[in-house]
This record gives C-alpha cells, sequence and structure tokens, in this order.
C-alpha cells in the first residue's frame, strides 16, 4: 500500500502515527478486500492551525476539525443507506483512494475528554477518514448508521472499544 504520511505537526511523530495509520488503513482494505499494493492514500498529520484553514478552504467552515477528506472518486450510494460503489483502479492499475488530513489538537482534546487512549482515537480517526475516502458518510442517518457499524467493527478487530457505545451502556 502506498500511505504517503507528511508530517507537520512534530507531535504526530512522537505520538507513533504511522504505524497507528498504516493498521487503520490496512484493517479498512482488507474489510473491503483490497489489495494493499495497489492502493493510494495520502496523510497529512497537521494541528490545528493547518486544519482549520483546510476546513475554511475546503468546507467554507470556520474552526479546526479533527480529521477531512478528499476522497478521489464520487462513490457515495444514491440511497440512504446504501453501499457505495468501489473504488476502482487508474490506468496504472493502481486504485488512487484520496487524501486524509487528521489534526493533532483535536485529536489529543477529543482522547483527553472522552478518557481513551491517543492511540485508539487516532486509529478511530484514521478509519473515519478512509471510510469517506470510499464514499461513506454521515450525513443521513442510515448512512451515518452504516458508517458507525462498519467503524465499530473495524476498531473491534483492532482491539480498540466501540467509539458509539457509552460505558454506562447495558
Amino acid at each position: 500500500m502506498t500511505l504517503d504520511i507528511t508530517i507537520e505537526d512534530s507531535r504526530w511523530q512522537e505520538a507513533g502515527l504511522a504505524p497507528l495509520a498504516e493498521q487503520a488503513a490496512a484493517a479498512v482494505l482488507a474489510r473491503f478486500a483490497l489489495d494493499p499494493e495497489d492502493c493510494e492514500i495520502s496523510l497529512l498529520a497537521c494541528g490545528d492551525a493547518r486544519i482549520a484553514q483546510l476546513n475554511a478552504d475546503f468546507r467554507e467552515k470556520a474552526g479546526p476539525t479533527n480529521v477531512l477528506s478528499w476522497p478521489a472518486a464520487e462513490l457515495a450510494a444514491a440511497e440512504d443507506g446504501g453501499d457505495p460503489l468501489p473504488p476502482e483502479a487508474d490506468f496504472t492499475g493502481e486504485i488512487p483512494l484520496g487524501d486524509i488530513a487528521i489534526s493533532y489538537d483535536t485529536c489529543a482534546r477529543e482522547a483527553a475528554e472522552a478518557g481513551k487512549p491517543l492511540a485508539d482515537h487516532t486509529r478511530h480517526l484514521i478509519v473515519h477518514g478512509i471510510l469517506h475516502l470510499f464514499g461513506y458518510d454521515h450525513i443521513r442517518d442510515r448512512d451515518a448508521a452504516l458508517m458507525e457499524r462498519l467503524e465499530a467493527e473495524l476498531l473491534g478487530k483492532m482491539g480498540v472499544a466501540n467509539p458509539y457505545m457509552s460505558e454506562d451502556a447495558p
């Protein structure tokens, strides 16, 4: 797999981002039976200032966010809760999936607020971002439920607790 990681914020280096990203990407690709050697993903590891600028430039939203994704192709399902189209190889035989940006500041803050290990939340956000590259979204209700189920399944295979289940739930 080509996972091109650009680290703009050195705190990501200290947090061990590369192996976490590789593990998350491998889990998603395995779930969809894609050969990792055929797939390309770019990951920008930055801080809140950079992701806030990207959020403003591309989503016209002020302020930072945890993760942003730019799919290489529009794969979203037409019907709420439907499966997106599968990604396809380009003329070189590779499958360009797209680009992701993740903010250290927001990720670390969210992990601390939820009492979760930073590594677990990082894997969650990378899985979330990659699922966006695959055409999954959470704008419509059934799409959100489908995406959450996939995230929980993938994270569970990595030994990460379901982020959508509260510890108080029966």
